[in-house]
């Protein structure tokens, strides 16, 4: 939202001077008019006060705050209308591609689908993807000491915005008119260990006739959380740690010292229990040694954030005013992982000295060469560095020339980082010369030198820049009267131009470090838009909204984007609104620029199964190496939305809204690993396999090359609930505020492919209430205020949903193999979690806060699928307390 500083006269004062002076009433009435115009997220159209046809939920700075989050990410996951997709730094690895970052994905469309924005412009979007191709803004760079108020849009608008806003818009308006000066501090600590939080806000600021200044500097300190912090994640078997029959034993393939395989079939192998060092019994399973690699990550990584904000105004003369907008960041996380590991990447001669049967003639692996899966142990656990500076400077004019509103300004944004690998990274190549000298012997890793390991083990950099320029212009005013008001009108361009680049280093570029992901992408565009938008009030009480935006990009092509919406005031109670319109998303800069990237998916080889059996595990779901790359042909995804609701103000104590909404988007960009794996299994230039010796199987698989594609298809709908209630009495005054998210629909298809490998019909991928996309979300919110005290409870619930495919159905076989039960698993649990704080403000110019999230300590609910499957839904954090102390002065 942007502010124009229009002077306008209180209704009072014009009363009383034209009483005075005589004035006409005529007169007093157009002054009257003359009232101030803000553009309301939504719209460019400035407007006499915050009600339009599109969906809008507003937070201000005190709403924000009786959370008790200590960052954007902490509120957006509460929200109602968040979704699958939305991610923070709880689950960053050290096999992440986007360490350090957070986003929001509104309706479970994607990061890259929520349009992220500062007083209603863009910002650029971090260098590093999440997940290796989603392009997201990083919502870790805005401070919540900076923030006066965020406005939620949910539904479509890139008719007014652009690409990106699919799914909705979150515009975060920054303070802008500070007057004085306030520090503020806070402390807190879990309940069971990890994650201490300190937080020290400075604002300040000055607020004239002509201009306003204010300035924000921000600390924000977080301790790491370890998995080995929490009983619920300290070990990947969960079979072992609930006793559960059908829990997932998540232990690695990849064990320690190893499990040892034939290089010319590495499905034929044997765990390794041979020498000094051996496998330990209880991680032998099968012919694998497994490894528990969970206690060594992090389930939180630590943070340490300093932000500085300046925000200012300065009115030229009368009908023309500046302003500006300079922020900057610089932030450090540090994400620890357990120790690299390896997948028949390492091989041994069947002449070495080292060869673990080389005294073991009768053994059928006696003098032949070997491959190994096995954890890096003996170098340690990994650990990486991210370093990120991040500035973005707007500068402007805007003013007015009779009735009409101008504005115009330039955006200057850019984003650096460096992640460096400072600990547990191997390097490939002097691992397998280690081998071949007989320097490292990685069957006894007890016998092995310091200089051995010197030798193997590397450091890793990373480096990322994201930049994002552009101007934008935008004129606004009556272009005619009607019978019912004047039309209105905003027309406008905006000429944007971004860079990605993300550069991991040679070794990485040689496929020399294994054990970890890093992508390389580089690529820039520009693009030019134009747009405009009409408000017509059709009648007294009706409102019609149009809208249409044109871009043209220069990697991609150009599209054009309509959007019609309305709100009748039924009465002065009731109101009436909807919205029809299309929106897209630009293929991101990773997606089309992404160089060969290696990737660990947990796949199934339907190849080899089908034509061997589940020898060696054939048929089960197991890690793979994937060779991801980007597409220069991909095309935009394009969306269709509609929304219609009611508002209803039922007394001046109680009002609700209800929204139904619904999405269908085509041509959405993704990857299906498994769909290319299965089908085109038997291609050796998409799955390269290892040789075999036995007639029919078609071989070990070493690697599996993909690319991004408009594959994927989402059709969602909902309704969404807000009701809120007021009471005053003698112990005080309450407000209730109930909002839920309740999913009618989501059907995510992929294609399928025939057996002639022509593709096939539509399968459905997710649908509600699958696993991780829970039917219901909902929140109730209590705030009490008596004289120097004040109070609020808050209710967050996620809803139950189904357990994930590869483990919902499970068969319990007798000996003969017969199926005897087929057993469908619990759905995963609902989690309800408690917030609460109280204040008091009874000291001069102090206000003290004692305060909690998640006040009862509820655990994530427990899935069979895997152990860390609740990062994407649920948060680890635990009991949070803290106390905060803020002084104005």
């Amino acid at each position: 939202m942007r502010f124009c500083m229009r002077k306008k006269h209180l209704l009072a004062l014009s009363i009383s001077t034209a009483l005075l002076t005589g004035q006409s009433f005529s007169t007093l009435a157009a002054e009257i008019e003359e009232v101030e115009r803000i553009e309301v997220t939504g719209s460019h159209i400035k407007r006499g006060d915050m009600a339009g046809p599109s969906p809008v939920t507003s937070m201000s700075a005190e709403d924000i705050a009786r959370t008790g989050v200590t960052d954007l990410i902490g509120l957006f996951t509460k929200l109602p209308a968040a979704g699958q997709g939305t991610f923070s730094t709880q689950g960053n690895g050290s096999d992440g591609t986007g360490n350090g970052g957070s986003s929001v994905s509104l309706r479970g469309l994607g990061a890259d689908s929520t349009l992220i924005l500062i007083n209603g412009r863009r910002i650029a979007v971090s260098p590093f993807a999440n997940e290796i191709s989603t392009a997201f803004v990083d919502i870790n760079n805005i401070p919540l000491a900076a923030i006066k108020r965020v406005d939620i849009l949910k539904d479509g608008a890139s008719a007014t915005y652009g690409s990106d806003a699919i799914a909705g818009v979150i515009n975060i308006i920054l303070k802008d008119d500070y007057d004085g000066a306030e520090l503020s501090a806070k402390v807190g600590d879990t309940a069971d260990g990890g994650g201490k939080e300190t937080n020290i806000s400075l604002a300040w600021g000055n607020t004239s006739e002509k201009a306003s200044h204010t300035f924000i500097l921000d600390y924000f300190d977080r301790e790491e959380i370890m998995n080995s912090d929490r009983d619920y994640t300290a070990t990947a078997n969960q079979a072992a740690r609930t006793g559960l029959r059908f829990a997932n034993d998540g232990r690695s393939s990849s064990g320690y010292p190893g499990t040892i395989a034939l290089a010319s079939d590495a499905s034929i192998r044997t765990p390794d229990t041979f020498g000094n060092d051996v496998c330990a019994p209880e991680d032998i399973v099968g012919t694998l040694c497994r490894y528990d690699y969970a206690p060594f990550g992090s389930a939180v990584p630590s943070s340490e954030r300093f932000s500085f904000i300046y925000t200012g105004k300065y009115e030229i003369n009368d009908t023309l005013r500046g302003f500006a907008d300079i922020n900057g960041q610089n932030s450090k996380t540090v994400i620890r992982g357990a120790a690299s590991p390896s997948f028949n990447e390492l091989f041994m001669s069947g002449d070495n000295a080292n060869h673990p049967m080389a005294n073991l003639p009768e053994h059928d692996f006696y003098q032949q060469d070997l491959t190994m899966r096995r954890r890096m142990v003996d170098i340690g656990n990994r650990e990486k560095q991210v370093s990120s500076n991040y500035y973005r400077g707007v500068i402007g004019l805007g003013g007015e020339i009779g009735d009409w509103e101008w504005e115009a300004a330039y955006s200057y944004i850019k984003s650096e980082s460096i992640e460096r690998g400072v600990d547990g990274f191997p390097n490939s190549r002097r691992a397998q010369e280690a081998i071949d000298s007989e320097l490292w012997n990685p069957f006894e890793p007890s016998t092995n030198t310091q200089e051995a390991l010197d030798f193997i083990e590397t450091q890793t950099t990373r480096f990322g820049k994201s930049t994002n320029k552009s101007f934008d212009l935008t004129v606004s005013g009556p272009l005619m009267e009607m019978p019912s008001g004047d039309l209105l009108i905003a027309v406008g361009t905006e000429y944007r131009e971004e860079s990605i680049s993300d550069n991991p280093d040679d070794q990485f570029l040689r496929g020399e470090v294994f054990g970890t992901e890093a992508t390389q992408a580089n690529g820039s565009r520009d693009n030019l838009a134009i747009y405009g938008e009409l408000a017509v009030p059709v009648m007294d009480n009706v409102e019609v909204q149009l809208a249409v935006r044109y871009e043209d990009y220069s990697d991609f092509g150009s599209t054009t984007n309509p959007k019609v919406a309305f709100i009748w005031s039924v009465n002065d109670d009731i109101s009436l609104r909807g919205s029809w319109g299309t929106a897209f998303r630009a293929p991101s800069l990773h997606q089309i620029g992404l160089g060969n990237t290696d990737e660990s998916p947990e796949l199934v080889d339907t190849v080899r199964c089908n034509a061997v059996g589940n020898v060696n595990k054939a048929c089960d779901l197991q890690e793979y190496t994937a060779v991801l790359s980007g597409n220069q042909d991909l095309g935009p995804e394009e969306s269709e939305s509609i929304n219609v609701g009611i508002i209803y103000q039922i007394s001046d104590n109680i009002d609700f809204s209800l929204d139904y909404y619904s999405y269908d988007i085509e041509n959405i960009i993704t990857k299906d690993t498994q769909f290319k794996f299965t089908t085109y299994g038997n291609d050796p230039t998409v799955v390269e396999r290892l040789p075999s010796n036995v007639a029919g199987d078609p071989g070990e698989v070493v690697r599996i090359f993909d690319q991004y594609e408009n594959i994927g298809n989402v059709k969602t709908s909902g309704l969404d609930f807000d009701l809120s209630y007021k009471l005053a009495s003698n112990i005080g005054d309450f407000t209730f505020n109930y909002a839920l998210n309740y999913i009618l629909e989501y059907e995510d298809s992929r294609p399928t492919a025939n057996e002639d490998g022509s593709s096939g019909p539509r399968r459905i991928e997710i649908q509600e209430g699958d696993f991780e996309q829970p039917e219901i979300r909902w929140t109730f919110n209590t705030s009490w205020v008596m004289d120097d005290w004040s109070a609020n409870i808050a209710v967050n619930y996620i809803g139950e949903f189904k357990q994930d495919n590869a483990v919902r159905i499970q068969e319990v076989k007798d000996d003969d193999g017969n199926v005897i039960e087929t057993v469908i698993l619990d759905d995963v649990e609902s989690m309800v979690t408690v917030d609460t704080a109280v204040n008091f403000i009874g000291f001069d110019d102090i206000t003290l806060t004692l305060g909690a999230t998640n006040l009862l300590n509820e655990k994530p609910p427990f899935s069979y699928h895997s152990w860390t499957s609740f990062s994407n839904v649920h948060n680890s954090q635990g009991r949070f307390t803290y106390v905060k102390a803020t002084y104005k002065f």
